[in-house]
């Protein structure tokens, strides 16, 4: 017994006060009824003893009996008695645990939620799974559900620190109806999505007789896929539909893998036997009203469609996903979007101070020709105009040597030091050949300037940082010098193009088709014929592709390590990267490894610094873009690159053989 306790006024009373005042009530009764002093003195004293007594001998009683508890059970130290009583008496699962997750008290609620097994002494985590926090005294910061029994609960975690030990006070807060009643909101949110049949009229100009009886088959089964989730859709033009379901529908639907662009892939057309595909996009925004999400479904469409169409892009307020994407891009015989572009272009080229050109880093011949034929169609409107390059690269010296003499482009080419000089508050930035800003030659400019337009043939992989004025991205073309040259036919007057120039735009349609083998349509076909009533002439330009002795050495190492995985792709190595011009190599290598008996598609990698190159090339039956997308890289469907930094040649390969697992077995 602490013999420095101080006693209370509560305790003075109990012990002193009240024996005596019951002394004296004794006393007084037996007075009154004996009429004898004496005896009612006696009585009195001997009444007391005994009422003193007994409250010492309950006193003693009730104080073992409360520090037996307090010692078994260890909440005393932990709780105090004011909040055990609060705690105990609490309609809600409550415990405590120790730093080793060990139960050392619950309440009866707590018992009944774990179907009335063995509690004390448990380990907490057999009960449900939780993390306890390290943070002192505070509660955690987000909220944390558990499951038990079916039900739902918050768990309510409060560390406290004792002298000699950590304890953690749990309360379980049932929401199981308030969780019951957000699944039901979040399943039956309205979904918003675009479809449309995206090469129907390209597939049938042959054969409009057969137009009917195709688009009759997509729509039925569009309209299926429609009514298995007693969805909404509505044709609001031909071929185009507008598409509301639950939200619930839509998890279906990604772990389908959206599985109806396969049912209507599988709709061939014509003696080609070509596939008919599809084209969706689908938003879903926290929050967002239908108009919003409207909107950004019609912004995901665009985007499935400069990726090549085939496939769906779903937005997920800050997230992007695609699914499909596994065939080519059907070219368009139309120019009317080549004509409106030039029109575009030429107006906002027409208000511009000055006006500038840059492609993607490390230029090949397509965004130098294509960034060559913007230049002109500047000069034409008569606005100042320059083209941001790194003169250290070789495509870019030999491209100078051909411009040697011509007064037109004399100070036209600049590096990007002097191109961030250039940029005044009305500048007009054209990006060619790129849309991925990580992959510009000047990422510094492209944010400074305000009015940016995108000419481009590569499928788009990410969502631009500021919205374009601009934005023409045809994944159908061959190269970007075709789109540029088609738009050129459009706004300049005949003749107007020089032999240099057209000689550049045509090196770029060469080597992207290499020399018209690949990739190639119509309005390819059309594109060099412009050009060469201009004065291109495949002579003018073969010294450009020309391979010096050395690097024909180089080029001869990649065949060192040749590995052919999964039966069908080509793995070219290269330890010993010195230069810029390796990875150069490393295309050329890409495209003889296609020549390869029973090669469908082909990676070379080079390590050049710190960061592996690859180009990967494909023979149109295997989409490299989206294997190398894994890679954080992109390009076309047959032609594709990436760049991994911080990483060795033997990682990358690894990464890059894991890619393509994804892309062979997609469930896995």
């Amino acid at each position: 017994m602490n013999n420095n306790k101080k006693f209370t006024f509560k305790e003075l009373v109990f012990t002193v006060i009240c024996p005596v005042f019951a002394v004296g009530i004794i006393a007084l009764i037996t007075y009154l009824i004996y009429k004898n002093p004496s005896d009612a003195i006696l009585l009195g004293i001997s009444g007391g003893a005994l009422f003193v007594s007994v409250t010492i001998i309950l006193a003693i009683i009730a104080s073992v009996s409360q520090g037996k508890k307090s010692k078994g059970t260890k909440k005393g130290p932990v709780l105090g008695n004011i909040m055990y009583d609060r705690i105990n008496t609490l309609n809600e699962p409550a415990l405590i645990c120790d730093a080793s997750y060990k139960i050392l008290w619950c309440n009866r609620f707590t018992s009944e939620v774990f179907g009335n097994k063995r509690v004390l002494a448990s380990n907490l985590n057999s009960f449900f799974p939780y993390q306890l926090s390290d943070e002192k005294l505070s509660k955690k910061p987000q909220e944390i559900r558990v499951t038990i029994a079916g039900q739902t609960y918050v768990v309510d975690e409060t560390r406290i620190d004792t002298p000699s030990e950590t304890y953690y006070l749990l309360i379980l807060r049932n929401i199981t109806a308030l969780s019951d009643l957000e699944q039901f909101v979040r399943d039956n949110e309205k979904i918003v999505a675009y479809v449309i049949v995206d090469n129907l009229e390209e597939l049938l100009q042959f054969e409009q007789e057969k137009y009917r009886e195709v688009a009759a088959r997509v729509e039925s089964l569009i309209r299926e896929w429609c009514d298995s989730v007693n969805g909404i859709i509505k044709e609001y033009e031909k071929d185009k539909y507008i598409f509301i379901f639950n939200m619930q529908d839509l998890d279906k639907f990604i772990s389908d893998s959206f599985d109806i662009l396969d049912k209507v892939r599988d709709i061939r057309v014509g003696s080609s036997s070509l596939p008919v595909t599809l084209s969706i996009g689908v938003a879903k925004l926290k929050n967002g009203t239908l108009a919003e999400k409207e909107t950004m479904a019609h912004v995901a469409l665009d985007m499935a469609l400069q990726r090549g169409g085939d496939q769906a892009v779903v937005k997920l307020d800050d997230e992007i996903f695609f699914y499909g994407g596994r065939t080519n891009a059907v070219q368009k015989r139309t120019k009317v979007r080549a004509r409106v572009v030039a029109n575009q272009l030429a107006s906002r080229m027409a208000r511009a101070s000055n006006v500038l050109v840059m492609g993607h880093a490390f230029p090949d011949y397509d965004a130098i020709g294509a960034g060559v034929g913007i230049a002109r169609l500047a000069m034409f409107c008569g606005v100042k105009v320059n083209i941001i390059t790194n003169f250290k690269e070789i495509n870019v010296k030999k491209c100078l040597k051909h411009f040697e003499g011509d007064d037109d482009y004399k100070n036209v080419f600049v590096d990007k030091s002097k191109g961030l000089d250039l940029v005044r508050p009305d500048t007009l930035l054209v990006i060619v050949d790129v849309n991925n800003i990580n992959m510009f030659e000047s990422k510094d400019v492209a944010r400074m300037v305000n009015d940016v337009i995108i000419i481009d043939h590569h499928r788009k992989t990410a969502e631009f940082e500021r919205e374009p004025i601009v934005s023409y991205i045809e994944t159908s073309a061959s190269s970007a010098s075709e789109i540029v040259a088609d738009i050129l036919e459009q706004a300049l007057p005949p003749k107007y193009l020089n032999q240099n120039e057209a000689d550049m735009l045509y090196a770029g349609i060469v080597l992207d088709t290499r020399q018209f083998t690949k990739g190639t349509g119509t309005k390819t076909h059309s594109a060099a014929m412009y050009l060469k009533d201009n004065g291109a002439t495949y002579e003018n330009i073969q010294d450009l592709f020309k391979t010096n002795i050395n690097d024909y050495r180089k080029e001869s190492s990649f065949g060192e390590k040749i590995e052919i995985y999964r039966n069908c792709m080509a793995i070219a190595l290269n330890l010993h990267g010195t230069d810029s011009s390796d990875r150069i190599l490393a295309a050329k290598v890409a495209d003889n490894l296609l020549t390869l008996e029973d090669v469908s598609a082909s990676f070379a990698l080079v390590k050049i610094g710190n960061t592996v190159h690859i180009s990967a090339r494909s023979n149109g039956t295997i989409n490299v873009q989206l294997i190398l997308e894994e890679l954080n890289g992109g390009g076309r469907y047959d032609a594709a690159g990436a760049q991994v930094k911080d990483a060795t040649v033997a990682e990358t390969l690894m990464k890059l053989k894991q890619a393509i697992d994804g892309y062979i077995n997609p469930e896995v």
